[in-house]
């Protein structure tokens, strides 16, 4: 009995992988007619997911949580930072961790979290509704292409709505961490400028909008098919919303280690001497 329900657990977890992959390249594929078929609705899209709707409207959208998250971790590196070096005499590297840190883990990972917790699970929702009201078989019976209509526009949105988002992250992870250690600390501000810069690789903040980008696909991809695949009623979509929060935090997490590794595993780009 155990082995048959073994077996029947494999082949139900291989025929949803298969499934999921099946949803994820058609999704993608989809892209291009989602811009040239509907262009209205990815601008209505971007606008939603950047500034957001209703209450989280108010506070200015999803740009301002991402923006208070990347600010609090760069506070963090300051606070860290500066007083580990100075155990050992060279706080003057604080700007040095400014640079390194923000650019390549702490501002991508951060981002990526928020990405899934707000776009990514509002967008799991939303599809999740429309499931559970039979307003998807209603589009797919008026001749429109669901996939299209509602998964790929959002993974287009998605991802160009995270270019002025990943930017004001980087850029209140950078000033927290600069007001932290001249203000708060009181760091010479021409000491911390130099290290900063010094440290700061233009090719750096490049390949950390590249993770972004690449994180922002893979949330929207798994959100958009967790909320196709809602079933159960209303809580069938949370439970929904919750899984896919789930596996995107994983697969973001993946992305960044990847692209990590493929960027920086050989050598790191970094040379620190005296």
């Amino acid at each position: 009995m155990r082995v048959g329900e073994l077996r029947s657990s494999l082949v139900e977890a291989t025929r949803r992988l298969g499934e999921q992959t099946a949803f994820y390249g058609t999704a993608l594929a989809s892209v291009g007619d989602a811009v040239r078929r509907y262009p209205g609705e990815v601008l209505r899209l971007i606008a939603v997911m950047g500034m957001g709707s209703g209450a989280l409207a108010v506070i200015g959208g999803t740009v301002v949580i991402v923006g208070f998250l990347t600010l609090s971790t760069g506070a963090l590196i300051a606070v860290q930072g500066y007083n580990t070096l100075s155990n050992v005499g060279i706080e003057a590297l604080t700007g040095f961790l400014g640079a390194f840190l923000n650019v390549r883990f702490i501002a991508p990972a951060t981002a990526g979290v928020a990405l899934a917790a707000t776009i990514g699970a509002g967008a799991t929702a939303q599809i999740g509704s429309m499931r559970i009201n039979e307003e998807i078989d209603a589009l797919e019976a008026m001749g429109i292409r669901s996939i299209t209509y509602l998964a790929a526009t959002r993974i287009v949105a998605g991802v160009l709505v995270v270019i002025p988002l990943y930017t004001v992250a980087v850029l209140m992870a950078f000033l927290a961490t600069r007001f932290g250690t001249t203000v708060v600390y009181g760091q010479s501000r021409g000491v911390y400028d130099h290290y900063f810069s010094t440290f700061l690789e233009p090719t750096d903040l490049l390949w950390s909008f590249l993770a972004a980008l690449s994180m922002a696909t893979a949330v929207m991809v798994v959100h958009t098919y967790y909320g196709f695949t809602a079933s159960g009623g209303p809580a069938g979509v949370g439970e929904a919303v919750g899984r896919a929060v789930r596996t995107s935090v994983t697969a973001t997490v993946f992305v960044l280690l990847t692209i990590t590794l493929s960027v920086y595993g050989q050598s790191g780009n970094f040379h620190l001497s005296g």
